[in-house]
């Protein structure tokens, strides 16, 4: 696109990674991006889900609404905008590929057909959800990273319940995934430590030999290798070959010894590693003996948060990206979902009566003042 200007042309992207957030797609594992959601201008990229039935079909959850693409992301539509119509934190497509789940700042919806979302039954705790995952040996159980602990449900979704209730901490589940096996193994970051569970989410174990303790960002596993397992922590990057039970540290630390990894990819060989970070998207091709920040199409001055990597294709991956910081809207969606749910039926009809009174107050007034406006347009006349 060319802009004139004083009658010279000067170029212009089409798109100015600089100016918003939302979600950008690679299909040659991050050297080259391009955005995923050209023209919606959004302001923050919370959670996206490929359909497994058809990767060019995607759930888009932002900070304002909920969106869906059956193109890979040439024309988007506005999902259960009277459902859902603000911020959409997390979704995730059923194994059918016809339903789906999504949660906002307080509630957790399904669909079974995508044209009607209705409310599923979950505890307090559960939204603002940070991830959907699937189980790998239950057809209908899924697992729910929430805002207050981990929970599940065998019935795709509808209802949920908390898993290991006296034994998981009731906090953020930062990062939460699934590994197939003879029995699969569940691991969930929770204040920095990492927990797995090998027996539905029953009994639970802590998984640290070799990391710093409590300070684990996130965490990944390998596509290529069974039993090998990605972390991020105190801005290192650990490797483990055993399901966890020891980790050692892969490559060199980040550049930025602050540096906060929300989301971590690796490639087939082990020597390409993508990063999404609180400080944009990170990329080392030399199995992390150096690194370097993705500039170019993607935004450098924003937070990134999500990183999806696509189930069909390794090579594609989706990074998203939000203009408000990522813990600013957890901490907003949290504390809203906690007011509103300290109002208890009392005070709810105490506030609704004082309402009332105003009202009734402000008619009296209005009556009044007319009253006297009417009194001082007679008298005159009267005279």
């Amino acid at each position: 696109m060319l802009l004139l200007a004083a009658g010279f042309a000067l170029p212009a992207n089409a798109h100015d990674p600089s100016a918003w957030g939302g979600v950008f797609r690679t299909r040659d594992f991050g050297a080259n991006w391009f955005p995923a959601d050209a023209g919606l201008f959004i302001g923050g990229a919370l959670g996206i889900a490929i359909n497994p039935q058809d990767p060019a079909h995607l759930l888009y959850g932002t900070d304002s609404r909920l969106l869906r693409t059956k193109n890979g992301g040439r024309d988007w539509v506005t999902e259960a905008a009277a459902t859902m119509p603000g911020a959409v934190f997390a979704v995730a497509f059923d194994t059918d590929g016809k339903g789906a789940l999504a949660s906002s700042g307080t509630r957790i919806f399904y669909t079974n057909d995508g044209a009607v979302w209705q409310d599923a039954l979950a505890p307090g705790g559960a939204a603002p959800a940070h991830a959907f995952v699937r189980s790998s040996a239950a057809a209908n159980r899924v697992y729910l990273a929430g805002a207050r602990g981990l929970f599940f449900s065998d019935d795709r979704g509808r209802s949920w319940a908390r898993a290991a209730d006296g034994v998981l901490p009731e906090s953020a589940v930062s990062a939460l995934i699934v590994t197939p096996g003879p029995s699969e193994n569940i691991y969930a970051v929770i204040d920095g430590s990492i927990w797995m569970s090998s027996d539905g989410a029953r009994t639970w174990q802590t998984r640290a030999a070799g990391l710093p303790t409590g300070h684990v960002d996130t965490l990944a596993a390998d596509v290529q290798k069974a039993g090998r397992l990605w972390a991020a922590a105190n801005a290192q990057i650990f490797m483990s070959d055993d399901a966890g039970v020891k980790w050692t540290a892969y490559g060199r630390p980040l550049p930025d010894p602050g540096t906060m990894v929300r989301g971590l990819a690796a490639s087939d060989d082990a020597k390409t590693l993508v990063l999404s970070t609180h400080r944009g998207v990170l990329r080392s091709t030399d199995g992390g003996q150096n690194w370097t920040q993705v500039e170019s199409t993607l935004p450098v001055h924003l937070e990134s948060g999500l990183l999806l990597r696509d189930p069909r294709d390794a090579a594609t991956l989706y990074a998203g990206f939000s203009l408000t910081p990522y813990g600013e809207m957890w901490r907003r969606a949290e504390q809203g979902g906690s007011l509103l749910a300290q109002l208890d039926p009392l005070s709810l009809a105490g506030g609704l009566a004082f309402l009332l009174l105003m009202v009734v107050i402000g008619i009296l007034f209005t009556r009044w003042l007319l009253r006297r406006y009417r009194d001082a347009e007679v008298a005159p006349r009267l005279r």
